[in-house]
């Protein structure tokens, strides 16, 4: 594990990023921050030595590296899912390589389904805590231990100084920004109707598949990060409808530039 990561972070830096970014893993949906930045450096993610490969259609799986507001950001468009097939190391191997490469400080960005039926589709939830319902989890693993502690405190997995300018800039500029627990599935399907009420009621605000184990990494190798979930759909188990891709992509968009304000003036602040 540790020479893969080495390998990998020896690659980039050869590549001209350095250590001290921000780092930044954004997901389905979420790539026009990237028209923000002022972009030095544009890797695909299969250029990596020992990088895993993103299937999923709507992640380009590309590394930016180059300035946003003033700070230097390393940004991960697309990331990984249990539900390609891939383990717990190779899902969070992102969030090891900005750790390796100097990032102290980590924004994490999901598409969701609204669970309390108070948010509507389109808006943006600031994760406060999470429920992690993947079955699994990365510090399970052989050889976790030669990476950092296995036993990681998670009574506070998200930065409270991050979340707390956070919705400063939210009251500043005027964005509806809700507050819950996010809970993590494996999916590729989505949820039943029995699944919703059950969510529901073990406290989830929103649900989806990925981000907690980032978390949990970026926890265990005492990095601090936020995460953000775009609601893209309402998980209303008494009215429940067909999934529409098309719809929770364009729910997506529309909560997109919303979260670029919020990236952009965090960063900003940081």
């Amino acid at each position: 594990m540790k020479t893969k990561i080495k390998e990998s972070s020896l690659y980039l830096t050869k590549k001209g990023i350095q250590p001290g970014s921000i780092g930044i893993i954004l997901g389905t949906g979420l790539g026009d921050l990237i028209n923000h930045i002022n972009i030095e450096t544009e890797i695909a993610f299969d250029e990596i030595p020992h990088f895993p490969k993103a299937t999923v259609e709507y992640h380009s799986g590309k590394l930016i590296y180059g300035t946003l507001n003033e700070k230097k950001v390393l940004v991960f468009q697309g990331r990984f899912h249990l539900y390609e097939g891939y383990n717990f190391f190779e899902i969070t191997y992102p969030v090891r390589i900005l750790n390796s490469l100097g990032v102290e400080k980590v924004i994490i960005s999901n598409a969701a389904g609204a669970i309390n039926l108070e948010f509507n589709k389109g808006e943006i939830m600031l994760i406060e805590d999470h429920i992690n319902l993947q079955g699994g989890s990365p510090l399970a693993e052989k050889g976790t231990e030669e990476l950092g502690n296995r036993f990681v405190d998670m009574s506070e997995p998200y930065s409270v100084s991050m979340k707390k300018l956070i919705k400063k800039i939210a009251q500043k500029e005027k964005i509806k920004l809700h507050k819950g627990i996010y809970a993590a599935v494996v999916g590729p399907q989505l949820e039943t109707k029995a699944e919703y009420r059950y969510l529901k009621i073990i406290g989830a605000d929103a649900v989806g598949m990925s981000t907690v184990p980032e978390v949990i990494v970026a926890n265990q190798l005492q990095m601090e990060c936020v995460a953000f979930s775009v609601l893209t759909d309402v998980c209303d188990p008494e009215n429940l409808k067909p999934v529409d891709i098309p719809d929770i992509m364009a729910m997506a968009k529309k909560a997109e530039q919303n979260l670029i304000i919020l990236v952009k003036e965090l960063i900003s602040s940081l």
